[in-house]
């Protein structure tokens, strides 16, 4: 990833490897193998190219920005991003001795396992600060040194995606990011690692610990009337390192601070960066305690809408005045996924104009076609914008290339895997079918095979496989769930109905043939697992 390698919130480390989001999910649905080969070759190098990046003036990055290969403090909106090919590798490759390591390696900072990475403090279940990582947490306000990384030249070389056009702008941009010590939402990211661990290895630590921290948050939401506070001091108490305001600290609530390159005010709350950790305690256990906090939050924001010029507006900030940032769009974060995951009707009823949720429930038939096609437009775009790139490296940030990756898998992980695309937030593969090659031993549909998901219910999903192939049979291996955490019971093919037990499914197809499946499943009644179905 030829670029020049900074520290720093703008474009740091993890922009580099995000430069890849997706790649994962395109072998995984069944790519080619070189996907995961030049996946798995940019990681290693990503790791080696940023261990041996040195900051001179940010203190913590001096001796390398990674540390034993992870960031060595940096806050969770970043983290994650800077992981999102890593968390998913195991979708396709789950036996690489290095991943494995890595995987318990980068859990254990969170477990206080490395005695020179203590961000968690068991007694009062908090992660200490929002900056963590392989060196523990800055247990000090931050600066926006520490943000926008050492000194750089910007006139007349690089163009940065925030807007900036001098170095002075990046700092200013991040001059009020200073009340970082005590835990965030945000970094409930880290319980992915966790959950991949606890997928990987069986070790019930991890799962331990995941949902005592889960746990721990779904508390404070209670106590803080159903909304999520943004800031936990380090003695555990609400707000109590925000100035005694649960909705204070940098990406709070009340968040919104002045943005250089626009000259505006900005509000950036990022109090639904909390999700990922309730949707992995979910993973779990399957228990709605886990979803209900999130949608009470829905709910009791919302309730504070109201009427301006004959019109409904909702907030979408809370600062010292009380509720503020009125839009006519109702507040409605985790909406799309806490439908997925419940599957209750007034979840759904949250999405049901969606496309994609329409689609499901019998309507917007076109969607399939149409999602392909913005897709395959996508790609199309993409490749040209990569010819036409006259950046070079020394001219080049690490962002850069990122609207240029012609990954796009949105309308497949949607229509094949009947699942939640993991975005850039580093989070795990929340899907209701995946799929396996058993001729080539590998993850994702075998060549030729063509499905297509038309339904989906709490107990239910129908799926159409078709062979496009008119001279070979083939066979594939149908999986409930991402990691096998499902258990079908039943197949409904045309009116004969047999009983199923597990998680898999094996479907010879002859050349030519397709068929509809009716698949009835009791989801979430299996321990989640990374082993393929022949292990």
């Amino acid at each position: 990833m030829l670029c020049v390698e900074r520290w720093g919130g703008d474009d740091g480390p993890d922009d580099a490897i995000e430069n890849l989001l997706d790649w994962p999910l395109v072998h995984a649905l069944g790519g080619d193998a070189d996907v995961l080969r030049m996946y798995k070759k940019a990681w290693e190098g990503h790791l080696r190219q940023y261990t041996l990046a040195k900051t001179v003036d940010v203190p913590f990055a001096r001796d390398g920005m990674y540390y034993k290969e992870f960031p060595v403090m940096m806050d969770w909106l970043h983290n994650g991003e800077g992981l999102v090919v890593f968390n998913l590798q195991g979708l396709s490759d789950p036996d690489d001795a290095r991943f494995a390591q890595r995987v318990k390696r980068f859990a254990g900072f969170y477990l206080n396992e490395d005695p020179g990475a203590q961000n968690y403090d068991p007694k009062h279940k908090i992660i200490r600060s929002m900056f963590n990582g392989s060196r523990g947490p800055l247990m000090r306000k931050a600066t926006g040194l520490d943000w926008a990384g050492d000194p750089i030249e910007i006139e007349n070389r690089f163009r940065p995606k925030h807007g900036e056009t001098t170095y002075a702008q990046m700092v200013e941009h991040f001059k009020d990011y200073t009340e970082t010590v005590g835990d965030h939402p945000q970094n409930m990211k880290a319980t992915t690692l966790a959950l991949n661990a606890f997928i990987l290895t069986h070790e019930e630590k991890y799962r331990t610990w995941l949902l005592e921290y889960v746990d721990a948050w779904c508390e404070r939401i209670l106590a803080n009337g159903n909304i999520i506070p943004t800031n936990i001091g380090l003695d555990g108490k609400i707000g109590s390192d925000a100035g005694g305001k649960w909705y204070g600290g940098v990406y709070g609530w009340g968040f919104t601070i002045f943005d250089p390159a626009t000259k505006k005010m900005a509000s950036r709350n990022q109090a639904y960066a909390g999700l990922p950790g309730f949707m992995n305690a979910y993973m779990l256990t399957g228990d709605d305690r886990f979803l209900d906090p999130w949608r009470k939050q829905i709910d009791t924001i919302n309730a504070n809408g109201k009427m301006v010029d004959g019109k409904m507006v909702y907030p979408h900030m809370f600062g010292d005045k009380g509720w503020y940032d009125f839009t006519p769009e109702k507040y409605a974060f985790g909406a799309p996924e806490l439908a997925f995951l419940s599957m209750k009707p007034d979840d759904l009823a949250r999405v049901s104009t969606l496309p994609w949720w329409s689609y499901l429930s019998g309507k917007n038939v076109d969607y399939p076609e149409q999602a392909l096609r913005r897709d395959l437009a996508r790609i199309g775009k993409q490749i040209q914008e990569i010819r036409n790139d006259s950046t070079t490296p020394d001219t080049r940030l690490a962002d850069d290339p990122m609207v240029l990756n012609p990954a796009s898998v949105e309308s497949l992980v949607e229509l094949v895997f009947g699942g939640l695309r993991p975005g850039r937030s580093g989070s795990a593969l929340f899907c209701r079918l995946r799929y396996f090659d058993p001729a080539t031993r590998r993850a994702g549909l075998p060549e030729d095979v063509a499905t297509l998901i038309d339904e989906m219910t709490a107990d239910r999903v129908s799926v159409t496989l078709v062979n496009v192939s008119q001279l070979a049979p083939r066979t594939v291996i149908v999986q409930a769930g991402g990691y096998a955490e499902h258990r079908f019971t039943a197949v409904k093919i045309g009116d004969q109905t047999q009983p199923l037990d597990g998680p898999h499914l094996s479907v010879t197809l002859a050349p030519g043939a397709g068929t509809r499946l009716t698949l009835t499943m009791k989801r979430h009644s299996m321990t989640p697992t990374m082993a393929f179905p022949w292990h």
